[in-house]
């Protein structure tokens, strides 16, 4: 059942649902009103009856006067706003402002307000307004509501809710002294020979030191959040478990002070549940990260169990002070995780939960365990972007953030009020995924992250960006909407569900001033201009891909590229520059059931991309007449150079001439998506100690860095 389609259009739109929407083709898409009803039920409205619809609407209308401040209140620096607070009618009220930073609260000056007073819930309610200064210092700050009787000084009640200055824009990486290229990889596929199967903390620090010699300013990688720790770990670095901690399988355990001190034995021991591990590395077969972790996380217990030097257990101790409770309730979620790996028993459904709090003294030994984890890869992620910092780069590491998490991860675990229940994220159809996408992650709850003052979105992102220079947003739309699909519906039958774009954004611009970050957001697809206007506005990088960069004539000349972007060529959603020439991925699709029109219609349309895209090229004089793919792959990246983009990257992959996609949208087993290791055109594996002397990417780099512009060019 379900309201009738005026109320239910008009309930949608007071709580941020879209009842239509413009599809990737420019078509106006009208959505079914059961996908309406479900995804109002998980923002925990009920639409099923005109009724229920018609009192829906009137508590939107009645929920600001229903409290005294609002929830929270989000202030640009630099610019004065409004405020209204709500008392009965005829009280007075007065409004100070408590600074995080201590000292003398500030004064909120009152200004005239004539609204007319309102009923609420069977009593008058008037509405005062306060003018917020200008002046007020970055910070999440303590708005204090004191409220008196009519006609004296008589306090009858306080409320308090915070107050968040956010700067109004971030300076550039150009205004902070950055303007050139960087490398773009997936960090668990490239391996060195002392990898333990997998790219890891150490290997990072060697490709920060290796491509900051030749002149690149950042290398960007997957995301790092922590997977599953016991159990079977996910592949996706884009499903992780939590996006505040990080994954324990980039740990270098032999980087570990402790090592040097451990009695033969144990040495031994670890050492030789090293040598399976290192060998996979020389291997070009599928990364299998359950056998990788189960061997390292065997060797990092025996390391965990060596005793520390007094500073170095201080050291740990702070960490988990600083870390809070964050830290130890995901350090006990993953002590039950191995535990429990199939099902949490009757009482542990959150850390909140009798059981879950009357037990955890048991579990005080893994608890330690699992946040001395967190606590090195930290430190190891840390020396990785101190030793690309002092190679030159002047970003070094740019990190890699998730849109969302595992429906059945730490973090619905540790915080479920901040998540809609039975709806997932995704995508709606497009080119390139004609059947839509359905990601398999809870949204959060954009009415319970305003009640939770955007404390999730804080407390993530200040981990995130700790051990960065610069941090990709991946599918920044999030911050502003995000495509909802009720459980049991196909990804094109969801829809947008809006968030408060000033307060998400405002609390990520906070947390990056004080970082010290650059911030760049995928931008790709169906994102509105006014959400590329915004970030642009707000000193937020967008990102432009030159395979997508067409219009009806053909590819866009250099000239025609967004300034404020990074830019690529390609991205790990498509096949590297070789396979894309080679038509890899149409052959892909079609064998995997992925299209909804003809092969051959597609194939058609690929190569006529190609020829315009080769037509493009000999344009700008970087091609002659029957290329090979390699000298294609070369004059793209030439391409991109000459754009006025402020950060370019190569990816690592178009380098050494691997033809094989990282991941193939739209499947989930049917193809080893975040398994393929680095490997040649030959399928040789390239390792971190073949790059200086690869023929292929020391040639890429050299075509690459012949067209800098004199502004980045050494």
């Amino acid at each position: 059942m379900s309201a009738t389609r005026d109320l239910l259009t008009r309930l949608a739109a007071a709580y941020g649902v879209d009842a239509s929407y413009w599809s990737f083709g420019g078509e106006r898409v009208q959505v079914p009103s059961e996908t309406l009803v479900d995804v109002l039920a998980a923002l925990g409205v009920d639409a099923t009856t005109d009724e229920a619809a018609r009192q829906a609407i009137e508590d939107a209308e009645l929920e600001p006067w229903r409290s005294v401040l609002p929830e929270v209140t989000v202030l640009r620096e630099n610019m004065e706003q409004s405020i209204q607070i709500h008392v009965p009618h005829g009280y007075g009220v007065t409004v100070d402002a408590e600074l995080e930073s201590g000292g003398p609260a500030w004064h909120i000056s009152q200004i005239d307000d004539f609204t007319e007073p309102r009923l609420v819930d069977g009593h008058l309610v008037g509405q005062a307004s306060f003018i917020l200064p200008s002046n007020l210092p970055l910070g999440c700050h303590t708005l204090h509501a004191r409220v008196t009787k009519p006609g004296g000084d008589e306090v009858t009640g306080t409320d308090m809710a915070p107050l968040i200055v956010v700067p109004r824009r971030l300076a550039s990486p150009k205004e902070r002294g950055v303007d050139g290229w960087g490398v773009q990889s997936q960090l668990y596929s490239i391996r060195s020979a002392q990898s333990w199967g997998i790219g890891d903390a150490a290997d990072l620090t060697e490709l920060g030191s290796f491509f900051g010699s030749r002149g690149a300013q950042f290398i960007l990688i997957n995301p790092v959040h922590s997977a599953q720790v016991a159990g079977h770990m996910a592949e996706s670095p884009y499903l992780p478990v939590t996006r505040r901690f990080f994954n324990p399988i980039y740990i270098r355990p032999e980087d570990i002070r402790e090592v040097a001190y451990l009695p033969p034995e144990e040495r031994g021991l670890v050492e030789r549940l090293g040598l399976a591990p290192k060998a996979a590395s020389t291997r070009n077969t599928l990364i299998d990260r359950d056998a990788l972790w189960a061997a390292k996380k065997a060797a990092l217990d025996v390391i965990y169990r060596q005793p520390r030097s007094a500073a170095r257990q201080r050291s740990f101790e702070r960490f988990r002070r600083r870390e809070g409770a964050g830290l130890e309730n995901f350090a006990y979620w993953c002590a039950l995780t191995e535990a429990y790996p199939e099902a949490f028993p009757a009482g542990f459904e959150n850390p909140q939960a009798p059981a879950a709090q009357a037990n955890r003294s048991a579990y005080a030994d893994r608890i330690d365990f699992y946040a001395w984890l967190q606590w090195i890869v930290d430190a190891q992620f840390h020396a990785a972007q101190v030793q690309a910092r002092k190679s030159g780069m002047g970003i070094g590491v740019m990190g890699d953030l998730a849109v969302g998490v595992h429906p059945a991860g730490a973090d619905t675990w540790m915080m479920p009020e901040a998540f809609a229940t039975g709806v997932s994220v995704g995508a709606p159809p497009d080119m390139y995924n004609q059947q839509g996408q359905d990601w398999s992650q809870p949204p959060f709850n954009p009415r319970a992250l305003r009640r939770l003052h955007y404390r999730p979105v804080r407390d993530m992102v200040r981990t995130v960006m700790r051990n960065v220079g610069a941090l990709r947003i991946d599918h920044v739309m999030g911050f502003f909407r995000l495509w909802w699909i009720p459980a049991g519906h196909s990804p094109a039958d969801g829809t947008y569900v809006h968030y408060d774009q000033e307060a998400m954004m405002g609390v990520l611009l906070l947390e990056a001033q004080r970082a010290g970050v650059t911030l760049v957001g995928e931008d790709l697809g169906n994102v509105e201009p006014s959400v590329r206007q915004f970030l642009s506005e707000r000193g937020v990088l967008g990102t432009s891909v030159m395979l997508f960069e067409q219009t009806d004539s053909g590819f866009k000349i250099p000239e025609q590229y967004r300034e404020d972007t990074l830019t690529t060529v390609d991205t790990h959603d498509l096949p590297p520059a070789a396979g894309y020439l080679a038509g890899t991925h149409v052959e892909l699709r079609e064998r995997l059931g992925l299209l909804v029109e003809p092969v051959e219609t597609v194939l058609a349309r690929t190569r006529e991309e190609k020829e315009r895209l080769e037509a493009a090229l000999r344009i700008q004089g970087l091609l002659g007449e029957d290329p090979t793919d390699r000298e294609i792959v070369l004059a793209m990246h030439q391409f991109i150079a000459r754009t006025p983009a402020q950060l370019k990257a190569i990816a690592v992959t178009d380098a050494v001439g691997e033809r094989r996609v990282q991941n193939q949208p739209g499947t989930d087993q049917e193809y080893p998506n975040w398994r393929v290791p680095l490997a040649d055109a030959d399928g040789h594996v390239v390792l971190l100690e073949d790059f200086p002397s690869n023929g292929p990417l020391n040639a890429l780099l050299d075509a690459y860095r012949s067209e800098q512009s004199p502004s980045t060019a050494e």
